[in-house]
């Protein structure tokens, strides 16, 4: 949609893609492409939480919708509470894609303490 941006919605732990649901048709009204992605274990992800064994396997979602975005795209990537930290490893893995990261009372990993600190 070049009309508008597109907002990448990141939720945190014990939610879904559907927390979501306030924010996302006023974004729509004004214009905007929405995704609220369902994390895996998540939403109506389908893998279930007990086959989740890291945070690569939860944050798997995120990392294929910003590979699956043209180089040339750009999408407000917007985080709340551990979903910070699927924003920061995307603003890492895919810096090019991202126009600016919105972190929401998310989690921003530091050197000094490891995303296990938030829970």
């Amino acid at each position: 949609m070049k009309s508008g941006k597109h907002f990448v919605l990141v939720h945190g732990v014990c939610f879904g893609g559907w927390c979501w649901y306030k924010l996302k048709p006023l974004l729509q009204a004004a214009g905007h492409h929405v995704t609220a992605l369902d994390l895996g274990g998540c939403g109506v992800h389908p893998k279930r939480l007990y086959e989740i064994a890291s945070i690569a396997d939860y944050l798997q979602p995120l990392m294929d919708f910003m590979a699956s975005l043209e180089e040339e795209d750009q999408v407000v990537l917007v985080g709340h509470s551990y979903g910070g930290l699927g924003v920061s490893l995307a603003m890492e893995r895919f810096p090019k894609k991202i126009s600016v990261a919105v972190f929401i009372t998310a989690y921003m990993p530091s050197y000094k303490d490891p995303p296990a600190t938030l829970i």
